[in-house]
Order: structure tokens, then sequence, then C-alpha cells
């Protein structure tokens, strides 16, 4: 059987060989040596709430995490959302380019899995998108980003803990208070979530925290748990 499953994923690799999620080259190694430097990762000084890069390293929160109240312990991202990193993601999401996800998922695995283990993360949970979307896309780049990680974390991913309820129009045509208007509602959660769970709400990018506040305030309200957020790239 494992033989067969090597075989088969041989083939599938010759004809469709793996590719850098940046250049588009072919990359046995995810992203490329070339196209690494390209990318912003996020190592230091960044919002200890939010996990926005700082221009100072002096200061604690970004301008947006010191004036407001988020529904999130914390959150964590792997890149500041600019350079490559944005018409990447772009593709991933509305290019049916859906291999990107695991790329992204291993390296979020690979950077942050410390950062998961100390908050003593239970399961995962990929932030929904509405079924009527979903269907039109084909699939949850944040369910496929979620996926990877769990799998190269030893984590359980729950796509049925949360879900979407009403279709919201997008998000990046909004204001900040649009945002949390356009999210009033959105989403629901089973009545099963376990006291003192702790979850990891997942999405591909992160820029007001409307989305994430909106999942972790109907989380919170299912059940006595601890919600932190993981994107693979942050505005900011």
């Amino acid at each position: 059987m494992g033989g067969d499953c090597l075989w088969t994923t041989g083939i599938w690799n010759y004809i469709y060989p793996p590719r850098c999620p940046v250049c588009d080259g072919i990359s046995e190694r995810g992203i490329c040596d070339a196209c690494r430097p390209q990318l912003v990762y996020i190592r230091e000084d960044y919002c200890m709430k939010c996990g926005k890069p700082l221009m100072d390293g002096q200061e604690e929160y970004c301008g947006d995490c010191g004036k407001r109240r988020h529904y999130f312990e914390q959150g964590r991202a792997l890149f500041s959302y600019q350079g490559q990193v944005r018409p990447s993601l772009y593709r991933l999401k509305y290019a049916n380019r859906r291999e990107y996800a695991a790329v992204y998922g291993r390296e979020m695995a690979k950077h942050l899995g410390g950062w998961i283990r100390r908050m003593g993360i239970t399961i995962i949970v990929p932030v929904p998108l509405h079924p009527s979307r979903q269907r039109m896309r084909g699939f949850n780049q944040a369910e496929l980003l979620a996926d990877e990680l769990g799998r190269c974390m030893g984590l359980p991913v729950d796509t049925q803990l949360l879900r979407r309820v009403r279709r919201t129009a997008p998000q990046k045509t909004l204001t900040g208070r649009q945002r949390k208007e356009n999210l009033a509602g959105a989403f629901r959660t089973e009545d099963r979530i376990r006291q003192g769970e702790r979850i990891l709400l997942v999405d591909d990018i992160y820029t007001t925290g409307s989305t994430a506040d909106a999942a972790a305030f109907c989380l919170l309200r299912g059940g006595r748990c601890r919600v932190y957020v993981l994107s693979a790239a942050i505005g900011g």
C-alpha cells in the first residue's frame, strides 16, 4: 500500500511538479532560494496582541491594538503583507493555485510552531467561507492552510466547529467600521466547545482584525475557551 502511494505521488509530481509559490518555478523545496529573501518574515518587533510588525522596537502594541479591544488572546503571522507575498496569495485565492497552501502551511509550522506549542493549542479551526462562496471558488484557502499546519504539528483540525451563516461583502472594499458591521452575526458555532479548549483560528490574511474578532467572539460565546489567531500574512 505504501509503495503504491509513493509511486502515485511520484507520477503526480512528474505531471504536476511542485512549484515555488512566489516565482512559480519548479522547486522541490517549496519557496526557492532565490525567492526567499524577497519575503518579509516577521521575526522580531511585532505587536504583542495581533502580531503586526512594529517600526519602533520599544513599543509593545501597534496603533490599532493600543486603542481597541480584541476578542482573541494573541495573534501571530508568518509574513508582512507586502512585496511578492501579495501576488502569491492572490494566485492562491483567485487563480486556483491551492498547492501554494501546503508550502505556506509548512512554513507556518516551521517558523511559528514553537509559539503554537507555548500557547498550548489543542485544536485548529480555519476561518470559514460562506458555503455559496466556497462552492464558487471550489475550496477554502484557510482550510488548506489549516490542514497542512495541523498535519505538521500533529494537531486536530475542525472544519465544522465554526460556520459562516451569512454571506458578507468583500472586506477589502470597506472601512474599519463597515467591516465590523459587515461581519455582525456572520458566524455561528456548534454548542460543543469543550471547557478549556485553546483554539487556533487560521486565515490567509489579517488586516484590521475584524474577521478574527467576529469569529473569536462567536467561539467565546460557544464555550469557555481561549482563541488565538494565526495568518500567513498580516497588513501593517
